[in-house]
């Protein structure tokens, strides 16, 4: 049998495209974000706000389907799909403490492990250090996509069971943070023992 050159239809993708369904996918879930901003401060649109997040969180979904689908994975697509969660994740729970909704300490307790993350892949590998997200990582963003949405509709409705059933999702995501961050830290290091200690390559040639 022949081989074939790598194309659209093989399992490898495109690593250096930009325009792909994905990433188009991803973008409109980057443009949600400000919008839902938008309808829960400047409108009080409760209800279009829960419609929003639910969207944006379908498209979580979505996007990497397609992307699996379609054979279109790209580098640029590994770096926003998780960029565009956290900044939503963030930009939500930002907007949901001004607005009253939610108290500060939780905001506190979502952005300190990021800003030590960011911080130590910043300082250890002067950017991206290729940490795969885990799957305790994605049921902790479904978590929060759940419980921020469910605790919106709380207020909507005032419903105090919409409440407390949003709360159980939210408590469980925060602990679910705290352990992704954990097992983050640690393969951040390990990563890093690894580069330290890992042989230099020969010298080929003069000097």
């Amino acid at each position: 049998m022949t081989n074939m050159p790598a194309g659209p239809s093989t399992p490898t993708g495109n690593p250096g495209a930009i325009i792909t369904v994905p990433n188009i996918i991803t973008v409109v879930r980057f443009l949600g974000t400000p919008l839902f901003v938008w309808l829960v401060l400047g409108t009080r649109e409760y209800g279009w706000g829960v419609f929003v997040l639910a969207m944006m969180g379908c498209t979580d979904w979505i996007d990497g389907y397609v992307a699996r689908k379609l054979n279109q994975t790209s580098q640029l697509g590994r770096i926003m799909d998780p960029l565009a969660d956290r900044v939503a994740l963030v930009a939500v729970t930002i907007t949901l403490v001004l607005a009253g909704i939610l108290p500060l300490w939780l905001l506190l307790l979502l952005l300190i492990p990021d800003v030590v993350l960011l911080a130590a892949t910043l300082y250890f590998f002067r950017g991206d250090a290729g940490l795969k997200v885990t799957l305790l990582g994605k049921a902790r963003t479904a978590a929060l996509m759940v419980g921020t949405p469910m605790l919106l509709l709380a207020k909507a409705l005032d419903s105090d069971f919409t409440a407390i059933l949003a709360w159980v999702f939210l408590g469980a995501a925060m602990v679910m943070h705290v352990i992704a961050f954990g097992r983050y830290f640690r393969s951040l290091l390990a990563k890093r023992r690894e580069r330290d200690v890992s042989p230099p390559s020969p010298r080929t040639g003069r000097p």
